[in-house]
């Protein structure tokens, strides 16, 4: 009768490999990613009236008018246009 490979906790001893990897990978990426997001989403809901924004299309303007999801912001001299807070990338110095 064979018995099975690596004996009597080879079972066990086979998924250590795997479970280590999956920390590795939650401590070097998914935890990172999480903490980014956090940090985007203070900064979108913090936004005001006059802070200088980037936006997802690559547009620098100023902050005119904040509404629940929609900001006005001006990109050019009386150029406004309507976004969705969510486009926002970053802010801009």
């Amino acid at each position: 009768m064979a018995e099975g490979v690596g004996g009597p906790g080879g079972g066990i001893a086979s998924l250590l490999p795997l479970a280590l990897i999956m920390v590795i990978f939650y401590f070097l990426l998914v935890r990172p990613q999480q903490k980014k997001v956090k940090e985007h989403r203070t900064i979108i809901e913090a936004l005001k009236k006059g802070d200088k924004v980037i936006t997802g299309g690559g547009f620098y303007g100023t902050v005119v008018d904040v509404k629940d999801d929609f900001l006005k912001v001006e990109i050019a001299e009386n150029v406004r246009v309507k976004i969705k807070r969510d486009t926002i990338t970053g802010l801009s110095d």
